[in-house]
């Protein structure tokens, strides 16, 4: 018995998931069970939360933004978001992706 899968639209630019293409911008389309969807939604809710250190940060200027573990922390959080999409998008994103600098 095979799960149910969903159509999910994902905006990186954004940081949102939608199950409708109307409601708003979006990038990726892909197909999804029902467990892997608030995923989508929790690394976008720590990639919020960091930008939010990030900006109070950027009023201390002893710490360079190279040194910054938090500017990391996006990073890798990004390079998961980019994970996904690629494990339930179709083959043209999944090509597109595997070209960015960081998908290797």
């Amino acid at each position: 018995m095979s799960e149910q899968t969903y159509t999910m639209y994902v905006s990186v630019a954004h940081q949102q998931v939608s199950g409708d293409p109307y409601a708003s911008p979006w990038e990726y389309k892909i197909e999804v069970t029902k467990e892997a969807f608030p995923i989508f939604e929790q690394l976008f809710t720590q990639i919020d939360h960091l930008e939010f250190r990030n900006f109070l940060r950027a009023h201390l200027p002893y710490i360079q933004y190279h040194y910054d573990r938090d500017n990391h922390d996006i990073d890798r959080r990004m390079m998961k978001v980019y994970a996904l999409i690629h494990e339930y998008t179709d083959e043209d994103s999944k090509r597109f992706i595997e070209k960015l600098p960081f998908f290797r």
